[in-house]
């Protein structure tokens, strides 16, 4: 029997979509997998493809549904329902299924080593006969299937699949074992992420919403510096700053620096209707690459550090004004350099007055560089820690710049497992065996390190890629491994705090202070806790 993920899929709003999956179902092999609503989400598009086929030995198809009756008016893309109504269409059903397909192969590249044959997109009208002389441009007929084709229909996809396959470029033997395993992590981060924004919308979280007045009270201005420690809510004050930045028909940017936060706002704002989205969600870095520069590899940090920034300001002095930005919004902004600066100001349409937030905390300046924002008016501070129990506020408050009020109830005590720095790795692992032991679910647990990263980590991210590590995180189906330094804006309930080392001592308590602040209710230290005795000292 075909694979159908989910094995239940909802078709309440789409009866074509249903009639296509069941043809599928009773036509195709029983080693095919058919996928139901794949959303991905990226820097600059969100796409969903209403069903998704993995044909071993064949290829991947990305299916674009749509029902009544469709067909072309004066070169207009037009559908009719049962009732008469009729609606227009922006683009072409070929062309919908065409920009998923590329959403899509973008997604695969750093996540998969092969891509499993050819990668094909198709239309299919399960209630439209298309005329015989059938002739448009923007819309081959062999990238569509109509009502007379529902029966051969898998065939029709076959020979789509064998007509695109290049044996120079295509290797129909590639498992597709990383595809899957890749979407159903991505489906599973969407809902989560999507489950949280349903929260913060359904004001459960009542506390972050308090914090929403201060960007009423800073609508009229257009620079500001946000700055709140750990757990005060600037993640989500500089989303709903971009949202707002949108809504009134900006233009807007909204970038970070660190990649799981950077998936983090990709994915959030996905959940938000088209007109909302930002014109850009993701990495500072990820925007010069956008515009055309290379990419470069992990371990060149001139690339990163230097030749990047200054690429990004010279493609965007390049640029036609029209395809700049009206405003940027920043988080964690404490981690750009000047020269990243100068690039993010060149990024605006209007460098002097042009709209410019940022969010910060200066004691998650973890990172050997300097850069101030250029904004001339004094931070506004932040006080209330909205995210963390109380004992995880008292744990890390003598390391803050600034005394946080907290605001959550309590939680559990703060375990501190006093082990020698050989021994922290082995002694983390128990921690987290002993964490699940207790009925803690092992997607609410982060295992973080402050020196070298957890083999764990290092074979998820040699095998899959950064990408795929970071979905892993927002599916929240195991244990994450990970480092504080990339930890920086996300959460886990429970977090295991490895004391393994730091590659910069002087930095120690600050990555101390970012590493404590990421667990909600429960935190266990574990290593060399006698770093933490020179801030009682001081």
């Amino acid at each position: 029997m075909v694979t159908q993920i989910p094995q239940q899929p909802d078709f309440s709003h789409s009866d074509a979509e249903a009639v296509v999956w069941k043809a599928l179902c009773e036509q195709l092999p029983e080693d095919a997998t058919l996928v139901h609503s794949q959303r991905l989400t990226g820097h600059d598009k969100d796409v969903e493809i209403d069903v998704l086929l993995l044909w071993p030995g064949v290829g991947i198809a990305v299916i674009e549904v749509k029902g009544g009756r469709v067909g072309v008016e004066d070169g207009t893309w037009i559908t009719q329902d049962g009732r008469g109504h009729r609606n227009r269409l922006r683009v072409s059903p070929v062309e919908q299924a065409m920009i998923a397909k590329h959403t899509l192969i973008d997604y695969l590249r750093p996540r998969v080593s092969a891509l499993p044959g050819p990668i094909s997109h198709l239309a299919v009208l399960p209630y439209t006969q298309l005329p015989g002389d059938w002739d448009q441009p923007d819309a081959p007929r062999r990238h569509l299937a109509d009502a007379t084709q529902l029966d051969s229909l898998a065939g029709v996809v076959s020979s789509l699949l064998r007509f695109d396959f290049d044996p120079d470029r295509h290797d129909i033997t590639a498992p597709h074992e990383y595809v899957l395993k890749n979407l159903r992590r991505t489906n599973r981060a969407v809902e989560n992420v999507r489950l949280r924004a349903v929260t913060i919308e359904n004001r459960a979280d009542a506390l972050t919403q308090e914090q929403t007045k201060l960007i009423r009270i800073l609508r009229h201005q257009n620079r500001a510096e946000i700055s709140g420690g750990a757990g005060s809510g600037k993640t989500y004050l500089a989303l709903m700053k971009a949202r707002a930045l949108t809504q009134s028909g900006a233009k807007v940017a909204l970038m970070c620096y660190s990649r799981g936060l950077g998936r983090f706002l990709q994915l959030f704002t996905a959940q938000w209707p088209e007109e909302d989205r930002p014109a850009f969600v993701g990495l500072f870095h990820d925007m010069p690459v956008l515009w055309g520069a290379a990419e470069g590899s992990d371990d060149d940090s001139e690339y990163w550090e230097q030749n990047l920034p200054k690429k990004l300001k010279d493609l965007a002095d390049e640029r036609p004004r029209r395809e700049l930005f009206d405003a940027i919004v920043i988080d964690e902004g404490q981690d750009f350099s000047l020269l990243w600066w100068e690039a993010v100001q060149s990024c605006l349409r209007n460098q002097v007055e042009g709209t410019l937030y940022v969010f910060t905390d200066e004691r998650q300046r973890i990172f050997a560089r300097q850069g101030e924002s250029p904004i001339t008016m004094n931070p506004i501070q932040l006080d209330e820690n909205l995210r963390n129990s109380e004992q995880i506020v008292a744990g890390f408050a003598d390391l803050a710049l600034e005394p946080p009020i907290a605001r959550n109830g309590p939680g559990e005590e703060i375990e501190w497992i006093e082990v020698d720095p050989d021994d922290s790795l082995a002694e983390a692992d128990e921690q987290v065996e002993s964490l699940m032991d207790a009925g803690w679910n092992p997607g609410d647990i982060a295992l973080l390190t402050t020196g070298s990263r957890h083999p764990v980590q290092r074979e998820i991210v040699a095998a899959e890629g950064q990408s795929a590590y970071w979905d892993q995180f927002f599916a929240a189906e195991d244990v994450f491994y990970g480092h504080v330094l990339g930890f920086k804006g996300l959460e886990r309930p429970v977090v295991v705090l490895c004391i393994n080392g730091f590659r910069d001592p002087d930095r120690a308590l600050d990555m101390l202070y970012v590493g404590m602040s990421r667990a909600t209710t429960k935190l266990v230290i574990v290593g060399d806790t006698t770093v933490l005795d020179s801030v009682h000292a001081g």
